[in-house]
């Protein structure tokens, strides 16, 4: 450990903060479970917030509201919770974005992406399992929508909403959620952020290339100064995390009242981080037929079908790319989006495809802010959610070969400076300021990969699979600006030098 280099790129603060973040979640937590009571039991209500006084609740709403406001600290300990859970959640996305533009998923780090994405995924349940438990009005209105989303499963929907409510809507759900988030998830997060820091220690860290880092030899720090680095980094975090839980409201659930299966809280919209799946149900298309006996909803079966398998192509991306690129050698420098094109436009056409289902869940809220129809901001949203990925990609990937060119141009000629001088033949010229080794390097030295070739066997045949992957490899490194070469930097730099 000693020995080990550590990176100190700034992309390392958001799996740092995002463990942080763990960590006062399971602090604030653990105070929590001393106070709150999960039970359904019906009470009536006889605490200090007046405008509920002798309402009928369960049990688990009166705890969480004698927590607000009987317990000393009650609310900040509350909101503590909630934002450092928000932060983690936005420190994981953050994260995974990253790893995907600079193409730190590849080999041999694919099993790290894959700890990031259950991260993602865990996170989300424990998300959703924590603010049923509260059992006020907003919980109940997505429970309801849950519910509902699972009796329209054919064949196993009655019996999974069952399981999940013991019984019939509205039943007991914090029975089952209630030990899963306090136990069970948070025990799998715990796995999952150690075995993250497992897999990183095993290999040497991912860096941007520049002076004096080369695949063998990274750059980095030591761990004295790591650790006192990411202490600094844990205090500051968690002042911010307290500050923003004394002075910003998150969830006031004694203004939504206690659940009601009768009732649905006005504009209510889901967690932000599970605001896409909301949004799905809410753009797909009201249809349904009868087929074998049972009735299927096309609008809650495609959802979840679209849903899934959007999360299925992100968890084997890399295993995806490495197939069509036939690149299974290690990387340990990291790439600048606009070097990979394609790989940018596919994450930029991801990005817009969840942003629309994102949007999608406010839609209501959206619409009376800005004055619009409802129905015809979801007929373009509609539009959008099959248009704005495609656009996205080629848009992204046509700005990369530009941004490409560019790089290339400054290596050339040097970077413009706007000024002017007349030359001897009486024209006039820019004058181009010359880069260092390190920026040169930084611009256009960067890792290249061929496609794959066609290979035929020993009757001269190809097979289905080898085409398709020589032709999707084609289109992947398509219009792709091969680097420069370090011969040709150098003597053009000298050129452009001597003509100065």
């Amino acid at each position: 450990m000693r020995a080990k280099v550590f990176p100190d790129h700034w992309s390392v603060l958001l799996g740092q903060i995002s463990v942080f973040s763990f960590v006062v979640v399971a602090i604030s937590g653990v105070v929590l479970t001393f106070f709150y009571d999960p039970s359904m039991e019906r009470v009536t209500y006889a605490g200090s917030y007046g405008p509920l006084t002798g309402v009928d609740m369960s049990r688990a709403f009166a705890s969480t509201l004698d927590i607000s406001f009987e317990v000393r600290g009650g609310l900040l300990v509350r909101q503590v919770h909630l934002w450092s859970s928000l932060v983690m959640t936005a420190a994981i996305v953050l994260h995974l974005l990253w790893l995907f533009f600079a193409g730190a998923f590849r080999g041999p780090r694919r099993r790290s992406w894959l700890i990031v994405v259950t991260l993602l995924v865990v996170t989300m349940a424990a998300g959703m399992t924590g603010l049923a438990l509260p059992d006020d009005l907003l919980s109940g209105t997505s429970m309801a929508v849950l519910d509902g989303v699972l009796t329209a499963t054919p064949v196993v929907g009655t019996w999974l909403s069952a399981l999940l409510f013991g019984g019939a809507f509205p039943g007991d759900v914090n029975a089952l959620f209630y030990p899963v988030h306090v136990v069970v998830l948070p025990a799998a997060l715990a796995i999952a952020f150690v075995a993250k820091a497992i897999v990183g220690l095993r290999h040497k860290p991912a860096e941007y290339a520049g002076r004096e880092r080369t695949k063998d030899n990274p750059i980095g720090t030591n761990l004295r100064a790591f650790v006192a680095k990411s202490a600094g980094l844990f205090l500051i975090m968690s002042g911010v995390i307290v500050l923003m839980a004394a002075t910003l409201t998150v969830n006031p659930i004694w203004q939504y009242g206690p659940a009601d299966p009768a009732s649905a809280t006005a504009g209510s919209s889901p967690n932000w981080s599970l605001a896409f799946l909301d949004g799905a149900l809410r753009l797909a298309p009201g249809w349904e037929f009868v087929w074998m006996g049972r009735t299927w909803s096309v609008a809650v079966l495609l959802p979840v079908l679209v849903c899934t398998l959007f999360f299925a192509i992100v968890a084997a991306y890399p295993y995806l790319e490495q197939w069509v690129t036939g690149d299974s050698e290690d990387h340990h420098l990291l790439e600048r989006p606009r070097n990979n094109p394609t790989r940018t436009g596919i994450g930029v056409a991801g990005i817009v495809f969840y942003g629309v289902l994102w949007a999608a869940a406010g839609s209501n809220t959206i619409a009376v802010v800005f004055g619009i129809s409802v129905e015809g901001f979801m007929h373009a949203l509609q539009v959008l959610l099959v248009i704005g990925p495609v656009a996205g990609f080629d848009i992204a990937r046509r700005i990369c070969i530009g941004l490409q060119r560019r790089d290339r141009a400054i290596v050339l000629h040097g970077r413009e400076t706007g000024q002017l001088v007349r030359t001897r033949s009486g024209g006039y010229a820019e004058v181009h300021l010359a880069v260092d080794a390190a920026e040169r390097q930084r611009l256009a030295d960067y890792e290249d990969h061929p496609p794959v070739p066609l290979q035929r066997d020993v009757h001269g045949q190809t097979r289905l699979p080898q085409r398709l992957q020589v032709r999707l490899s084609q289109l992947f490194y398509r219009d792709r600006i091969a680097p420069l070469a370090k011969a040709e930097m150098g003597r053009d730099r000298h050129d452009m030098t001597s003509t100065r």
